[in-house]
């Protein structure tokens, strides 16, 4: 046990505070010590599947996903329960896309770079010719094709949901149509070891602990501390939330606590143990 002092950091309501004269702060090994709850926060629930987002993030991969999409859509509209109009409508938003993405779109930036050469020329030509600025004209329309309302993509994207909620949905369907994006590997536990950082704020000591985007794939952090009292490590806390406050009461006198941490998945440790972490505290 030991005195307490104005402004060591003591909290009204510390079980291991005895106020009177003298008014003294129990440590460990004393009679009577409340050791500091580690609280155990419940795993997250879910999938342990990641997938990638279905719809491509590369324009030239996108035209060929839309392709695909009106080519097919009408094949399985019977199994899905989409009327032809249903279907009539969401190949024409694909088809005026790709007209979009891969011709007018493909089309204005050749006029652009034509404009850029046409401002130069304006500018430093060799003055043996009369200056000419380009004229867009975008190209036309294939045969049966029209423009369509904007939000076009939206409007696929709301019906891929419906037919993901169709009785009639199955994986082959989806595959096949490009709706169900591929499942990504999660990460190799031999490796994975957590990265943080640990900074001292009026509440304490901030862990700023992260998933490194990995989150899918666990469900906490067991993080262990050592106050350098001769113990050596201890369990301080299995977190489920990015960043956590040690608030435990910090000594008089300057030391260093250090702190470690591993990534669970229910009841068992996987990866590795992070580097230790030190800060000094008290004074």
């Amino acid at each position: 046990m030991k005195p307490i002092r104005y402004g060591d950091g003591t909290r009204y309501g510390d079980p291991n505070t005895r106020w009177g004269n003298p008014s003294i702060r129990l440590e460990p090994g004393d009679p009577g010590y409340v050791p500091p709850i580690s609280p155990i926060h419940p795993a997250k629930k879910g999938a342990r599947m990641k997938r990638n987002t279905y719809y491509p993030p590369r324009t030239a991969d996108q035209i060929v996903w839309l392709v695909n999409w009106c080519n097919k859509l009408g094949t399985y509209a019977t199994p899905l329960g989409l009327a032809p109009a249903q279907v009539g409508a969401a190949v024409a938003d694909g088809l005026w896309l790709v007209y979009v993405l891969q011709s007018w779109l493909g089309a204005t930036r050749t006029w652009s770079l034509a404009c850029t050469t046409a401002a130069n020329d304006a500018q430093t030509g060799d003055g043996t010719a009369l200056s000419v600025l380009p004229v867009f004209t975008p190209p036309a329309l294939p045969t049966g094709e029209m423009a369509v309302n904007t939000g076009a993509l939206n409007r696929i994207f709301a019906l891929v949901q419906t037919i993901k909620d169709s009785n009639g949905f199955t994986d082959a369907i989806g595959t096949d149509l490009g709706v169900i994006g591929s499942a990504q590997t999660g990460p190799d536990f031999t490796t994975l070891q957590p990265v943080f950082t640990v900074t001292r704020i009026a509440t304490g000591n901030n862990i700023n602990w992260t998933w490194q985007g990995n989150s899918a794939y666990l469900d906490m952090i067991e993080l262990q501390v050592d106050r350098n009292d001769g113990k050596g490590f201890g369990q301080l806390v299995f977190d489920t939330t990015p960043g956590y406050t040690d608030t435990f009461p910090q000594p008089a006198a300057l030391t260093k606590w250090k702190y470690k941490g591993i990534y669970r998945v229910g009841d068992q440790q996987v990866g590795l143990w992070s580097q230790e972490m030190s800060i000094t505290v008290g004074g």
